[in-house]
């Protein structure tokens, strides 16, 4: 997941027009395929790796530096778009959003109307800035598209099962590798930024499988009540997955990252914390490394202040 493109300004959502293409050039090199979503089908058997690049917000500076790259590379994206803000000063217009959508490449994303904290509205003004959306969308392209990011990776049950009635995919912000068992409407992706998107970090994320499991609790990622703070996180893995108890996970609760403790049942285990999570965005991060190699598995929860 990128955002803005040589703006440095912006380290934690920009990435250099150098190191994107060195990024790119790293999947090519290890013969990695780029995935075209115009066959959306990720959630069948695979048996070779695929990256899909996905771009948040419309900014101008993707169009001015990264578009023209994508563009001669004929590398597949999804660009997000949230409708207020195009044409406005430092956004992309319509006109050159059409000019995207019209290649055989570049593909359009809904991204809400607002890119408010969404997770807050009340639940009919939630409804209302999601239909407006595709509204806009189905009067300046002709149809609403098929796949939706949550505006910071942020939404509650309730307003996810609203998403499953009005798109076919749903992109968070939470960390992961996307396979057939994952949840259509908690995709999960890699942000890349300054920080997060030095060369080697690039090479190991692009190496990661995932980590599949056949349930993870609670199924709620917005907690409202204090006394819900920290969540008691319950995953299912299935019995073909190895080393189970050689999984580490890691979370942002409490004031820094740290090991979180975890307690095996079988082919389950239990996080436990010791700190509550700060307002605003709570994450977890587990890896296991088995005879196929390293697999991840992230997750994202957003906590009311």
């Amino acid at each position: 997941m990128y955002h803005r493109f040589n703006e440095t300004k912006y380290p934690s959502t920009n990435i250099n027009m150098k190191d994107f293409k060195e990024q790119m050039n790293i999947i090519t090199k290890k013969n990695y395929n780029f995935y075209n979503p115009n066959n959306f089908d990720f959630y069948k058997p695979k048996t070779k790796k695929k990256i899909l690049i996905t771009i948040d917000d419309a900014f101008s500076s993707f169009y001015d530096n990264a578009w023209p790259y994508l563009k001669k590379e004929k590398i597949p994206f999804i660009l997000f778009v949230s409708t207020q803000s195009v044409g406005k000063n430092g956004y992309m217009t319509w006109e050159q959003i059409r000019e995207i959508e019209n290649s055989s490449f570049g593909f359009i994303g809904n991204h809400s109307h607002s890119h408010e904290y969404l997770v807050n509205f009340l639940f009919d003004d939630f409804k209302n800035d999601i239909d407006k959306s595709i509204n806009i969308f189905k009067e300046k392209l002709g149809y609403n598209p098929i796949f939706f990011s949550y505006p910071f990776g942020e939404y509650s049950l309730e307003q996810k099962k609203y998403i499953t009635k009005k798109f076919k995919y749903g992109f968070g912000q939470n960390s992961g590798v996307i396979d057939l068992n994952k949840d259509i409407f908690e995709l999960p992706r890699f942000p890349i930024n300054e920080k997060y998107g030095d060369l080697e970090r690039f090479n190991f994320l692009v190496d990661l499988l995932p980590l599949q499991y056949k349930s993870l609790l609670p199924n709620d990622k917005f907690v409202v009540e204090l006394e819900d703070n920290p969540p008691i996180i319950k995953i299912e893995f299935f019995k073909e997955q190895q080393n189970i108890k050689k999984i580490n996970c890691y979370s942002n609760n409490g004031s820094d990252w740290s090991k979180t403790e975890v307690v095996y049942i079988q082919n389950s285990l239990k996080l436990s914390f010791n700190e509550k999570f700060n307002f605003r965005r709570g994450r977890i991060n587990c890896s296991l490394k088995d005879s196929e190699g390293w697999r991840w598995l992230g997750i994202q929860f957003t906590f009311k202040n």
